[in-house]
């Protein structure tokens, strides 16, 4: 039996409106930690995006949408080895564009 906490879930549209973005990473980047520290480096990309996905150079982040342009104009010429493939309003989108293939993990 599943016992509910006290507090309510946040509807979707009280989440938030972000953007998903595929970027390719350069190959001395091997760690989760050194391209969080790349993303970082950038006013706009530091606090506001969140990685989710990083495997064989490649990258899943999140951006809320009101620093998806700004982002966005970053990140198509290339900053510090990252370089911006696709992007959509859904995740599973870019995963598939970009070749990512994440394992379901069973509650």
């Amino acid at each position: 039996m599943h016992l509910r906490s006290g507090v309510a879930k946040l509807r979707k549209a009280a989440r938030g409106k972000h953007r998903w973005v595929g970027l390719t990473v350069d190959e001395s980047v091997t760690n989760r930690e050194e391209l969080e520290k790349l993303l970082s480096q950038s006013d706009v990309l530091s606090g506001s995006c969140k990685l989710f996905d990083f495997i064989d150079g490649k990258a899943i982040i999140r951006i809320p949408l009101e620093s998806y342009e700004e982002a966005k104009s970053i990140l198509k010429d290339g900053f510090n080895g990252l370089i911006s493939q696709t992007s959509s309003g859904k995740i599973r989108l870019v995963r598939d564009r970009m070749g990512i293939k994440v394992s379901r993990k069973k509650r």
